[in-house]
Parts: structure tokens; C-alpha cells; sequence
């Protein structure tokens, strides 16, 4: 379908109400309903274990905090990058990409609305699964000492999810169908979670890499960054990550924040503008 309308300039109000009419169909859609029921029953879950060595039904705030990294780790880049990875395929698949890109709307208010839209969307749904859990927690009279640190690894979370919207969009951006993208998006998931982790394992039997190189391919996935940082945050002592930890301790102990929030930026905008740059150049349909 060709666009008869003249390209306006890119306008923030269009892109809040691309952003809007994303968040609604978001809200409203299965993958949100499940991803935050799964998120807090997990959750729950994590709090119960983690309590069960002191007696009591569910954990406090400090304990509870330390089991759901772990947790967010896994269960967090896995929400992010589907959710981004069905953002413009699910749109093409429709048909419904040509019409959208006919009004007088410009692609770069199209993603932004998207990315948007699904970063508020995620933000929802991971700050309801904290939520949650903090008050089943106070309900059962856990102590507050800690609450801050879930407040902040709620944050951290988020962080994290907005991080790896991106990589999700560009993978939707490339595939023509909504299963494929998914596909895609779980197989990155795999690389990130487990892959990254075996790969730098063999890497550092095969060359006999120093720590320093080891640190930096932590640094570089951003799972691991996340984690690095939410253990720090929560003063959690990092030597339970082995010498990686330690190492991060004794040479990067007040820098480690800065470098971690680096990493989490640098993959939020660099995998946004690749997105943006691949969806100028591909066809609507």
C-alpha cells in the first residue's frame, strides 16, 4: 500500500499515542496475564524456599531479595525479548504493518511508540510480581530491614527488560512471521542464559584466559552485568560468584555500579538503533 499522506516531523505526541495504543493491546494480551502470574507465583515460591531454614513460612525482605536474583535473571530477559520479538513481526503477519505505516506517521514514531508502549508494559508486570511479593511478605510479619534492596532490585529489573527490548525488536524487525521471531528470541535467551556461561568456561580451559578478559565477557552479557550489579546493590558479597566476584571486589568495588550500568545502556540503545536502521530499510510487507 503506498503512503499518500506527507511525512511529518517526528512527533513525540504521536509516539506517545502509538505508545498508548501499545500498552493497552499489551495489558490485554495472554503473554502479559501469564508472564506476571508466572513471575509471582515464582516469586512466592523463591520467598517459601528461602524462609525454609529459618522456621517460618516466607523469607524476609534481605533474603527473599538474595533468591529472586537468580530468578530475574532468568525469567526477566525471557518476558523482554519475546514481548520485543512479536512487537513489528505479529504487526507484518496481520497485514496490518502497511496500513499503520499509510497514515501520516513516520517508522522511527512507530518503534518508538512500540518500544515504549512494551517498556511500560514490562515495567507492569515486573513491578506487580515485586509487589507482590512484598506484601505477602509483610503480610506473613517479615522484618523491613531489606526492603529497600527489593525496591531496588525491582529497579534493577526493570532496567534489565528495557535492556534487552531492544535485541527482541531487531529480531522482529528481520522475521516475516510472529514464530519465527519467537524462536529467535528464545534461542538468543538460551545463547545469553546458559550458552554465554559454557562458551567462557571452554574459552578459559582451551586459551587459559586471565580474569581480567573473564570480567569483561561478564561485563559484555548483560545478564551477567545485571547480576553483578543486583548482588553489589544488595550487599550480597560477590565472592559467591568465585574469583570473578572476587576479583571484581578488590579492583572494581566502587566502580562496579558505573560498569554494570554501562553494560545494561549499551545494550538498550545499541540494539535500538539497529533496529531502527533495519526497519527503514525493509519493506513494510
Amino acid at each position: 500500500m503506498s503512503n499518500n499522506w506527507p511525512r511529518p516531523e517526528p512527533s513525540l505526541v504521536t509516539v506517545w499515542v502509538l505508545a498508548r495504543r501499545e500498552l493497552h493491546d499489551a495489558l490485554r494480551s495472554r503473554w502479559f496475564a501469564l508472564d506476571t502470574l508466572a513471575f509471582v507465583l515464582l516469586g512466592l515460591a523463591v520467598a517459601f524456599v528461602s524462609g525454609s531454614g529459618t522456621g517460618e513460612g516466607l523469607a524476609g525482605f534481605g533474603r527473599t531479595t538474595a533468591g529472586l536474583v537468580n530468578l530475574v535473571t532468568l525469567i526477566v530477559p525471557l518476558m523482554a525479548l519475546t514481548a520485543g520479538a512479536g512487537s513489528i513481526a505479529a504487526e507484518r503477519e496481520r497485514g496490518m504493518l502497511p496500513y499503520l505505516l499509510s497514515q501520516p506517521v513516520s517508522r522511527w514514531e512507530v518503534l518508538a511508540g512500540k518500544w515504549l508502549g512494551l517498556s511500560l508494559a514490562l515495567s507492569t508486570a515486573i513491578l506487580l510480581g515485586f509487589g507482590v511479593c512484598a506484601m505477602a511478605v509483610a503480610w506473613r510479619g517479615g522484618t523491613s530491614q531489606g526492603a529497600s534492596q527489593l525496591l531496588l532490585l525491582a529497579g534493577l529489573s526493570v532496567a534489565l527488560a528495557i535492556g534487552l527490548l531492544g535485541v527482541g525488536m531487531v529480531i522482529s524487525v528481520v522475521s516475516r512471521r510472529t514464530s519465527v521471531a519467537t524462536g529467535l528470541a528464545v534461542f538468543t535467551w538460551l545463547l545469553f542464559a546458559f550458552a554465554t556461561d559454557l562458551g567462557l568456561m571452554a574459552s578459559t580451559l582451551t586459551w587459559r584466559l586471565t580474569i581480567q578478559s573473564i570480567f569483561a565477557a561478564c561485563l559484555v552479557n548483560p545478564l551477567q552485568a545485571f547480576k553483578l550489579w543486583a548482588l553489589d546493590a544488595a550487599g550480597i558479597p560477590l565472592d559467591v560468584l568465585g574469583p570473578v566476584g572476587q576479583y571484581a571486589v578488590d579492583h572494581h568495588a566502587h566502580s562496579l555500579a558505573w560498569l554494570a550500568a554501562g553494560s545494561l545502556a549499551a545494550w538498550a540503545i545499541g540494539p535500538g538503533v539497529i533496529a531502527a536502521i533495519a526497519f527503514s530499510r525493509r519493506a513494510a510487507a
